[in-house]
């Protein structure tokens, strides 16, 4: 049952995100609010079916810890849920994504209407400043930034070395920092289709201000408290230089 019902939600999930795609793709002349509205309503309906049909229930930690201005949100990324999760989470936001994505049918072309920050992920020094100018000007806006550090998504158990243009980007904006940690790994897997009913934590730390600090260093702080909450939330966390020791 706990496979038909995962089935159920995996189709729920590329029809529903088909059609929220293309609706926002064909209403591009309307504001970003609105085009946010109905993203904000699709992850919503994924957390709400996610619930009903596979058990997922979730809670969210440290909601007080959300800035009142636009901010840099740094997530652990290691399965889809966390990409819906922000959206009925935080508020409007967009985010820093491999430019490949713009190209997929449906999908890409909503996602293209949604202001992201399309980068070549090889482009090294000029993908960082494409995410500080561009970053900028959505900040500006009041459009928050999403960034997924690790650049995929990590099996559980395993981290990578976070990249620094969210923190740059934080610095030149001189705006905060918000890191996020989740244990949906501990029931649906990286690439896998069997969701296990359970209780996924949401977790938000408290805002980190990247003051005049090196960005490297800005890193690690976000880093470390990321990293840690995952030992402290998930079950199926091994710290990284536990298993090399």
């Amino acid at each position: 049952m706990v496979w038909f019902r995962s089935l159920l939600f995996q189709i729920y999930f590329f029809l529903s995100v088909c059609v929220a795609a293309l609706t926002i793709f064909l209403l591009f002349f309307l504001p970003f609010s609105v085009r946010f509205s109905i993203a904000r309503g699709w992850g919503q309906s994924m957390l709400t079916v996610g619930k009903y049909l596979c058990g997922l229930e979730y809670v969210v930690e440290g909601r007080e810890n959300i800035p009142d201005v636009a901010s840099v949100i740094m997530i652990k990324h290691s399965t889809v849920f966390e990409t819906y999760a922000q959206l009925a989470i935080f508020p409007p936001q967009t985010w820093v994504l491999k430019r490949e994505l713009k190209w997929i049918p449906f999908f890409g072309w909503g996602l293209a209407a949604m202001k992201p920050i399309a980068i070549n992920r090889g482009a090294g020094h000029t993908a960082v400043s494409q995410v500080i100018t561009q970053g900028k000007e959505r900040l500006a806006e009041g459009i928050w930034v999403t960034i997924f550090p690790e650049g995929t998504r990590v099996p559980l158990g395993q981290t990578k070395r976070y990249g620094v243009s969210g923190a740059a980007l934080a610095r030149e904006a001189q705006c905060p920092i918000v890191p996020v940690a989740h244990n949906a790994g501990d029931l649906w897997p990286r690439r896998g289709l069997k969701k296990e009913p359970g209780l996924i934590r949401f977790c938000i730390g408290p805002p980190v201000s990247p003051g005049d600090r090196p960005p490297k260093e800005t890193n690690l702080i976000v880093q470390d408290w990321v990293e840690a909450k995952m030992r402290e939330i998930s079950i199926g966390y091994v710290d990284r230089e536990k298993t090399v020791s």
